[in-house]
């Protein structure tokens, strides 16, 4: 049985080095990408709400360098628990960590961490330098 990944990007560091360890640790893996807009920077003049049509052009260049394809979704939501819904139908999810602490990280949350507590499947979460 093939195992499926869900890899949650932002287009940060963090995000891409995740995306790379995905296709060293599971090379075999359906591995699907998805890049979720929040809807209340949407609403106030961030990205757009159907995300940036070259956004995944990166994660398809890393594909192709490691010989394979990765699925890609655009969603809109708050990030941490649309992540977490596209859960249900993956084996794992695989996260880059923002890297924030102290009261940056107590204010402002973190996907990561909330993805981590919520998620009904394993979650590997990458720093930006592995």
């Amino acid at each position: 049985m093939t195992r499926r990944i869900l890899l949650a990007v932002d287009g940060s560091e963090p995000s891409i080095a995740a995306v790379e360890y995905a296709l060293e640790v599971f090379p075999d893996a359906e591995l699907t990408a998805i890049h979720v807009v929040d809807e209340l920077e949407a609403h106030y003049g961030g990205e757009r709400a159907d995300g940036d049509p070259e956004f995944f052009e990166p994660i398809a260049d890393l594909a192709a360098d490691h010989g394979t394809e990765i699925g890609t979704r655009v969603a809109s939501g708050t990030p941490a628990e649309t992540i977490v819904a596209a859960a249900e139908e993956m084996d794992e999810i695989v996260i880059g960590s923002a890297g924030r602490s102290g009261v940056s990280r107590m204010l402002l949350g973190s996907v990561a961490e909330a993805v981590a507590r919520r998620s009904p499947v394993p979650v590997t979460i990458v720093g930006p330098s592995r």
